[in-house]
């Protein structure tokens, strides 16, 4: 079969899914055009596949290389030259080559045409109509933009792909190493933070010879000068990183250039608006942005990915460093990197109010989708602008609170109040959501001390809506420190100043800490009637958020009460209205309180798995539970724990904490109802229990039956109850008169 594709020299490594869906396009186009980013792996992939293929062409696969091709010369003689077709005198080129191939059924491949694509589409478009036979396989940077064209990108490695990729090519370039199995997390790093982008990958396996794969991981931010010496007779452009990244700018026109160094100011992805709005202008006008970010996306130097109907772009890192560092060798770095922080000032701020009302999750979500720039925002706040540090981390403390970024959020507050010490309402506000961040982190005291201070500026300022925010948080400061009268004080107090205000939101905030006072204090009937009260309010607003809160705290007023079907309710709807909305630590919240639930019915194995599952989703927040929640569930874990000893607990533990989020949610709402509820399930001892029980001995009595202590009877009692689904000892002895045991 005739052919010219070269012999492989290395391993071809994955690519299995596109190797697949370029034999399966070929059956419905004519010209297939491999795209994406320089280094990426196209002309691999297509000598791979075409190869593949070789046996379905009668007539040959063919390789035309246009790397080497000047920018603005005919392919025509490059393709010639391949086939092996000699100019005819007086007659064109192209309709020698014409000539040869009509008839024949042959593939033809077109390697690296970007740089030449005006020429390779019109030569492609004469051959294909010319010539029904024929089939071209095309690579480059961007479409050709020729007629019936089909273009499939080609992606980065899959993480596995990647791997193994640099680790085939490390062994490559030196036999001696052998990289120790701790290594693999840092080789993993390694190729995520290269974008999974083969020739970045190659380089850095080349690497080894002089570098640990920890010394290369500290080196990435200098990308370019580490990822150089590749084989002497690669194309220059595929030595270097750097000279790859830098073919494809150089291709580009001058606004191009202009918008793409602008967006290396974006980190972690950015939409069109956000685009608009800090790239356009200075030579590059807002209304024009679309199309050159369609020509950007075409010639593979962005990535567009489609989410729930919008468009997000994305640099790979190796594009975004290029970018930026071409950026800072002009004047327009520190203008552009203003517009990027006041827009992302005016997103946060803009977003606030809706964190409080029935959206609040999809803000949520949108802001988190930010995140990245809004540090990078944040970053350069505090280096130009402390007044927009300070608004700006102000802005977000709700979204860090809401998705437990606890001590990033206090962090970022303290830097901004740092070197913004006046007495302004900006000051004002992100003092008292530094203050709200550290009281949930229990440090009480320095808490205290940022929210007295926001107080007294609101004061000043006769700003109703924070004074009576600022004397809520200083009540659950003061609720953290196990004082019920102080907290009802500043309760009563934040109650009457936000009915003044007028903000329903805030007089529910107030309410809601009457009530945990009122629980403080052992008033059960009145701690649910003030949160069934909050509960309301926030109902009307529909802030999910809150609602789920309301029902967490009625479900633990339940569980004192042992009331512990209406428990079990209230935590269900409790997290109902959290999914969605919270993040894992918030759900880890609600997981426990169904962990008390457990110890409080004696179901002792359900406790220890649910603690275990709620504990894994609180590691990295370093926030504990709030403490009437740590108390129900401690007290229940406390019983557990010595019920069923510490073996059986350990294990018990350690099955909850390998469950995934959707395991322990599933678990939560159903391990109760799969408890059976009938005699059966007691053990002789909790039958003889029950007995005594309708026959009206006391727990003492029973204790002295039994010869144990007063506290292990109790608990025969609790477990009792839960299994058989009954509330208190008048229901137990029914159901024993009902099943003949008294």
């Amino acid at each position: 079969m005739p052919s010219n594709l070269p012999l492989p020299r290395t391993s071809f490594v994955g690519r299995e899914t596109q190797i697949e869906q370029v034999k399966q396009l070929r059956h419905s186009t004519r010209l297939l055009t491999l795209t994406g980013a320089g280094g990426c792996g196209k002309t691999r992939l297509a000598l791979r596949a075409a190869a593949d293929m070789e046996a379905d062409y009668v007539d040959g696969v063919w390789l035309v290389e246009l790397a080497a091709v000047r920018a603005g010369t005919p392919v025509v003689r490059a393709v010639a030259a391949t086939l092996r077709v000699r100019e005819a005198p007086d007659r064109d080129l192209g309709a020698v080559i014409v000539d040869h191939v009509t008839g024949r059924r042959m593939l033809l491949v077109l390697d690296n045409c970007e740089h030449v694509i005006a020429h390779a589409a019109e030569l492609t478009d004469r051959l294909l109509d010319a010539c029904p036979h024929l089939e071209i396989l095309a690579t480059s940077r961007e479409p050709l933009g020729c007629a019936g064209e089909t273009t499939l990108r080609v992606p980065s490695l899959t993480p596995a792909e990647a791997e193994q990729l640099f680790m085939e090519r490390a062994s490559a370039a030196r036999a001696d190493v052998r990289l120790a199995p701790e290594s693999s997390d840092a080789v993993a790093e390694l190729c995520q933070r290269l974008d999974g982008i083969p020739l970045a990958i190659e380089l850095a396996a080349a690497r080894v010879r002089a570098y640990s794969i920890e010394q290369m991981l500290a080196r990435l931010d200098d990308r370019f000068r580490l990822l150089s010496g590749g084989p002497r007779t690669a194309m220059p452009r595929q030595q270097t990183l750097l000279a790859a990244v830098d073919w494809s700018y150089g291709l580009l026109s001058e606004d191009e250039r202009a918008l793409l160094r602008r967006l290396s100011v974006f980190a972690g992805g950015w939409s069109l608006e956000a685009a608009e709005a800090v790239a356009g202008e200075h030579g590059v006008q807002a209304h024009a942005v679309l199309e050159l970010l369609a020509q950007l996306v075409d010639k593979s130097l962005i990535v567009a990915d489609e989410q729930q109907g919008r468009v997000r772009y994305r640099l790979l890192e190796s594009i975004r460093q290029f970018a930026r560092e071409r950026l800072g060798e002009g004047d327009e770095a520190g203008t552009t990197r203003d517009r990027h922080l006041h827009y992302f000032l005016e997103l946060a701020e803009g977003s606030e109010p809706g964190l409080r009302g029935s959206s609040a999750g999809d803000v949520l979500d949108r802001i988190e989708a930010e995140h990245d720039n809004l540090r990078a925002a944040l970053d350069w706040s505090l280096a130009t602008d402390s007044v927009a540090a300070v608004r700006l981390s102000g802005a977000l403390v709700w979204f860090w609170w809401g998705r437990s970024y606890h001590t990033e959020g206090r962090r970022w507050l303290a830097r901004a109040l740092a070197i913004n010490p006046g007495r302004t309402a900006e000051r004002m506000k992100a003092l008292h959501g530094a203050g709200w961040l550290a009281h949930h982190q229990r440090d009480l005291d320095e808490a205290r001390r940022q929210l007295e201070e926001s107080l007294d500026i609101a004061r000043e300022r006769n700003d109703l809506w924070t004074i009576a925010w600022t004397l809520h948080g200083l009540g659950r400061v003061a609720y953290f420190e196990q004082d019920p009268l102080r907290a009802r004080t500043l309760a009563a107090e934040s109650l009457a100043v936000a009915e003044a205000d007028g903000d329903p939101w805030l007089v529910a905030f107030a309410l809601h800490l009457l009530g945990i006072a009122a629980y403080i204090d052992g008033q059960y009937p009145s701690a649910r009637a003030l949160y069934e009260r909050s509960l309301a309010i926030r109902r009307e607003i529909g802030w999910r958020e809150g609602i789920g809160v309301l029902f967490t705290l009625l479900g633990i007023v339940a569980i004192r009460e042992r009331d512990f079907d209406v428990a079990a309710s209230r935590f269900r709807e409790g997290l109902d209205n959290m999914r969605g909305v919270l993040n894992d630590w918030g759900i880890s919240v609600n997981l426990a309180c169904f962990a008390g639930l457990a110890g409080a019915e004696g179901r002792w194995r359900d406790a220890a798995r649910l603690a275990g599952a709620s504990s894994a989703l609180r590691q990295s927040w370093q926030t504990p539970l709030i403490p009437l929640i740590e108390t129900i569930v401690d007290e229940g874990l406390a019983h557990a724990r010595q019920s069923l000893g510490d073996e059986a607990w350990a294990a018990a533990w350690a099955e909850g904490q390998a469950m995934s989020l959707e395991e322990s949610i599933t678990f939560a709402l159903e391990a109760r109802r799969a408890q059976p509820r009938t005699i059966d399930s007691l053990s002789p001892t909790e039958a003889r229990v029950l007995r005594l029980l309708a026959q009206g001995d006391t727990t003492r009595e029973i204790a002295e039956q039994l010869v144990v202590a007063v506290s292990t009877a109790d608990r025969h009692i609790t477990h009792i109850y839960s299994k058989l689904g009954v509330r208190n000892r008048a229901e137990a002895t029914a159901y024993a008169h009902k099943h003949g045991l008294a």
